[in-house]
């Protein structure tokens, strides 16, 4: 097994409490999630918490979206993480972090993801880092998420 840590960061021109509502209710990620686009006919059912802490989210789509689940399981002003188990094209769990901290008038956004790979994940990442394979959609996702918080 191989553990990876993948990061983007921006300064977002909106206040962390609009941000973190973007990110807490999962019903709201339909208007920034880089991943959105990848299956128009993409199933979603939400369950649990309205929002924050137990707020759970499934997704069932195309060979590109696959399957699995998001929860929430930490949720303050500063720091929302959500719990990611895949279950197709692959299985893997990782986890999301949104770090929120003042950045002069706006606030800084760090989206981290992190997880282990195991069995063929861990061979291909040897090969292509995960980096590479998911840096970019961070990078997409947070400037859809400017945009949803009216910066963009």
């Amino acid at each position: 097994m191989s553990s990876y840590v993948v990061e983007r960061r921006t300064v977002v021109d909106a206040p962390a409490d609009r941000i973190h509502d973007l990110v807490a209710d999962l019903h709201a990620w339909r208007s920034w999630s880089p991943w959105e686009d990848l299956d128009p006919a993409l199933e979603r059912r939400y369950d649990g918490a309205e929002r924050g802490t137990g707020a759970r989210y499934s997704w069932s789509g195309n060979r590109k979206a696959g399957r699995g689940t998001m929860e929430v399981v930490t949720d303050t002003p500063e720091r929302i993480e959500i719990l990611v188990s895949f279950e197709k094209p692959f299985r893997s769990t990782s986890t999301s972090a949104f770090l929120l901290a003042p950045a002069g008038a706006g606030t800084e956004v760090v989206w981290r993801m992190t997880g282990e790979q195991s069995g063929v994940a861990a061979l291909v990442g040897r090969i292509v880092p995960m980096d590479r394979l998911l840096g970019g959609d961070l990078q997409k996702g947070l400037a859809r998420l400017a945009t949803a918080a009216g910066t963009g």
